[in-house]
């Protein structure tokens, strides 16, 4: 077997062996089980396959991705803007610095009755929900990535005449992408837990109010049905995010593989 065949199913191995044996301990633990609030996983998932049909998909899915994709698309690039100022100028983060601490010690669904009295009970308030608590992971990270560009790097670019948005393109960025893209990755998790959140208020779709509707409607199976696709929507989600992380730091991985073979 090539060595690169038996590198990737040993990385399919480590990747699924645990998720596969919590979902058979889960399935042999529940099969005979009679509780209302503890349904055996037969059920769950075959309640799932008759719930979740592609018009409940399009009615409820589709709108909760919408939102989170608006949400954290937003949050990225907020953060990533004001990152890269207040990273760049010492005074500006002096400034700020006492204000974003305030700000960011907030838990976001504390925010969410106040931002329905100003955004509605619509799409707008759920974005801007998703956005309040993205924001800061990105934000933050980008101020450390930028703090952390090298000393010998930044006055060999000074040298050279690299300054305004050439020096941003071809220094800070590159610099600061791997703290960037930590701060992405956080957001994200915590982007799928406020969309959730979010549409636990005043709402008319999307999979947080299908959850809270079957739990209010006693439907123990279809809720478990519900939190099971939240699960597998957030791995998905992972997933692509890893993607398009590996392509983009692809220099930077590479960079580390090199100086480990060393």
């Amino acid at each position: 077997m090539p060595t690169a065949l038996r590198t990737a199913l040993l990385r399919l191995l480590l990747a699924l062996g645990l998720p596969v044996l919590l979902v058979t301990g889960w399935w042999f633990a529940s099969a005979g089980s009679t509780d209302v609030y503890w349904p055996p996983l037969r059920t769950v998932l075959e309640t799932g396959r008759e719930v979740w049909t592609a018009e409940r998909i399009t009615a409820d899915v589709v709108p909760s991705i919408t939102r989170l994709l608006l949400g954290y698309l937003a949050a990225a690039v907020l953060g990533v803007a004001l990152g890269l100022v207040i990273g760049s100028f010492p005074r500006v983060r002096a400034v700020t610095e006492p204000v974003l601490e305030f700000l960011r010690a907030v838990p976001p669904p504390v925010l969410v009755p106040v931002i329905m009295l100003f955004a509605g009970i619509g799409d707008t308030m759920k974005v801007v929900v998703i956005v309040s608590g993205c924001v800061w992971p990105v934000l933050l990270n980008t101020v450390e990535g930028v703090r952390a560009v090298d000393g010998v790097l930044a006055e060999t670019a000074r040298s050279y005449g690299l300054a305004g948005p050439a020096r941003l393109r071809h220094l800070v960025l590159p610099s600061a992408s791997p703290q960037i893209f930590a701060g992405l990755r956080q957001a994200l998790s915590i982007g799928v837990i406020l969309m959730v959140i979010s549409e636990m208020f005043a709402a008319s779709n999307g999979l947080g109010f299908a959850v809270v509707q079957f739990q209010r409607g006693f439907a123990i199976p279809e809720m478990w049905s519900g939190i099971l696709l939240l699960g597998l929507l957030g791995v998905l989600l992972a997933l692509a995010f890893r993607v398009v992380e590996r392509r983009a730091l692809a220099w930077y991985h590479g960079l580390r593989r090199s100086r480990r073979a060393s």
